[in-house]
């Protein structure tokens, strides 16, 4: 079994995720956003499941300083705004083959590895 992490080393969120699975032994492989953003094509595999609306951290500093709180786009918008922007998204961001989780989701990762 192997996941692939994406968020910031920052995030407390990320590195609770990146623990989880160290602890269980699970081969990781993270993507650190801020050296290299998530494609296009791996942050469209995530709306489909959740949506764009879901993917974005309204919550966030990056947010609040480009002023879009009440910013309408259309998801393709979105998608390349948070491929040019990776701090707009919610961390951790983890894939199990096709299996797709936004933020701490430990009961789900768990059902994954079965510990």
């Amino acid at each position: 079994m192997e996941v692939q992490v994406f968020g910031v080393k920052k995030s407390a969120d990320t590195r609770k995720a990146l623990r989880f699975f160290a602890e269980r032994r699970i081969k990781t492989h993270f993507v650190d956003l801020n050296e290299r953003a998530a494609s296009l094509g791996e942050l469209r595999r995530f709306a489909q499941k959740f949506g764009v609306t879901a993917m974005i951290d309204q919550t966030s500093a990056r947010y609040q300083d480009l002023g879009l709180k009440h910013s309408r786009m259309s998801d393709e918008t979105w998608l390349t705004k948070l491929s040019e922007e990776p701090l707009l998204l919610k961390m951790p961001m983890v894939r199990q083959g096709m299996n797709f989780t936004i933020g701490l989701a430990e009961p789900t990762w768990k059902e994954w590895t079965g510990r």
